[in-house]
């Protein structure tokens, strides 16, 4: 099935919009080295697409705790203050602009994840960015992780939009994947991934930054 221009734009937070920056910070405020966030980050998503895999679930807060724990010697106070830091995220450089093409251009924008309620609307607050944004999707609130199928399908249904006229965007290929398996249109660019898993549907939109992900999006035919 040909990609069609979305009516809704739903974007991924941690990383694809929010940069971690503040904490690598707290990581390194509790006597830790900043580049061990890559592997806790990616052990929290292990950890809750294994959950959910299972048939069980957790919240991305607990799922990053539990990582926390397994990697590093830090009390439960300090891995709390450590996970509070994602309330302090704020947008990468080249997010408004990317929102406001969107938005220009008449397309709906939201934002989808399975992170922790707050985060994102705490993030887009701080980078001025919230008047641009229609709503703020948690996963959590149905117990569930991308790339479920049932995730992308529930942000189309809360959209009220079918599932071919809403696009995801993200900087993690796994997430791209999940969408186009679920039937939206997708759109991956770099961040901490240097290329789209081949391993994966070839069928999503592969940019080299934000900006090109839009613009690619917009071009598709209505």
């Amino acid at each position: 099935m040909t990609a069609q221009r979305p009516e809704v734009v739903a974007f991924d937070v941690n990383e694809t919009l929010l940069d971690l920056a503040p904490v690598r910070a707290a990581l390194v405020e509790v006597g830790l080295p900043a580049e061990l966030l890559t592997s806790v980050f990616s052990r929290t998503l292990l950890t809750g697409f294994a959950a959910a895999t299972a048939g069980t679930w957790c919240r991305f807060r607990d799922a990053f705790d539990a990582a926390l724990a397994q990697v590093t010697d830090l009390g439960a106070a300090e891995r709390s203050r450590v996970a509070d830091a994602f309330l302090e995220l704020s947008p990468h450089p080249d997010v408004e602009p990317a929102l406001r093409r969107l938005v220009g251009a008449g397309v709906r924008v939201v934002t989808l994840t399975h992170g922790s309620p707050g985060v994102a609307e705490a993030g887009l607050e701080r980078g001025g960015v919230t008047p641009l944004v229609e709503r703020t999707l948690s996963s959590e609130g149905i117990r569930a992780w991308k790339p479920a199928r049932e995730v992308y399908l529930w942000a189309a249904g809360v959209c009220d939009v079918e599932p071919a006229r809403m696009a995801l965007v993200a900087a993690h290929g796994w997430d791209v994947h999940g969408a186009l398996r679920a039937g939206l249109s997708a759109a991956w660019f770099p961040r901490s991934e240097r290329s789209y898993p081949a391993v994966y549907d070839p069928a999503a939109i592969v940019a080299g930054d934000l900006a090109g992900a839009v613009d690619a999006l917009l071009a598709l035919p209505a």
